[in-house]
């Protein structure tokens, strides 16, 4: 006869105010024979709170790898094993996937307790299109590499959404504005769901500003939302914008040439000084001998 396998229940565990906590969470969490948890101290203030008390083991970034195996083992020995992140969903910018693919890789049932999540939260209240939407989780930390993306993300016609760490979003919010311009309209959700939450609206270049000024707004967990790219951003020609940079180039600096061309093509200023600054890196390269 064949043993009976286990099952791992993904649940979502609310982003600030303990009452978002759904009845069923609450008792399948009640029920689990093992709660693996991102931060077990964490979770442990939770289940203390709701007054539940099971085994917990840590499950996050920097040992899902070789903690699968030990939690399939629980598995496939037929018990209920709970998955469950610091706050809202697991997976989305928090650990488990490693987890999740191998439970189905060994024919265990993988369930979803669904319930808050920061995403669906700031989506609800930015006033912007959500019937199609893009998640990109937590901006890269390094600026070049933030503004690389962010680059290939500014004619993306869809709302962007984005986690960001409070100490970065000043300067997460000058690159946006370098890279979408100051006029694209965005939301910033701060501390969603707890005592302190705040909503600002307005354009990225407004936000950025207040940034500078407001204290608050560089404290706590933080959503972006941001408008996707209007028609008029996605329309450029990018050939005829390479063309108009490399001619002004002959004549003028890197700085004044992707002015210009930006003004003449309606392209981003800074898209046209990447293409600038390429050019003249190209022009000191040294040519190789005949």
């Amino acid at each position: 006869m064949k043993k009976p396998t286990g099952r791992l229940e993904v649940i979502a565990t609310p982003i600030g105010n303990l009452s978002d906590l759904t009845a069923r969470a609450r008792e399948c969490l009640a029920a689990a024979d093992l709660i693996a948890a991102e931060d077990t101290r964490h979770t442990a203030t939770l289940l203390q709170a709701i007054g539940v008390a099971r085994p917990l083991v840590s499950l996050h970034a920097h040992n899902e790898s070789a903690r699968v195996p030990q939690i399939l083992k629980h598995l496939e020995a037929g018990e209920v094993v709970a998955l469950v992140s610091d706050a809202g969903t697991p997976l989305l910018s928090d650990p488990g996937f490693e987890l999740v693919r191998g439970a189905l890789e060994a024919g265990i049932d993988v369930r979803s307790i669904p319930g808050p999540s920061a995403i669906t939260a700031a989506l609800a209240v930015a006033g912007l299109p959500a019937g199609r939407f893009c998640f990109e989780g937590f901006l890269p930390a390094r600026p070049r590499e933030r503004r690389e993306l962010l680059r290939k993300l500014a004619t993306e016609p869809r709302t962007l959404v984005f986690f960001e760490a409070p100490h970065r979003i000043k300067a997460s919010l000058a690159d946006l504005v370098a890279e979408f311009g100051a006029g694209r309209t965005a939301v910033i959700a701060r501390e969603l769901t707890k005592v302190h939450e705040t909503i600002y609206r307005g354009t990225l270049g407004e936000l950025c500003a207040l940034a500078g000024t407001d204290k608050n707004l560089q404290r706590g967990e933080t959503t972006l939302v941001i408008a996707g790219a209007a028609a008029a951003e996605r329309g450029i020609d990018r050939a005829a914008l390479k063309r108009t940079v490399a001619l002004l180039r002959r004549e003028l600096s890197p700085g004044k040439a992707a002015a210009l061309a930006a003004q003449l093509t309606g392209a981003r200023r800074s898209e046209a000084y990447a293409l600038a600054t390429g050019a003249a890196a190209e022009d000191k390269e040294p040519k190789s001998p005949p």
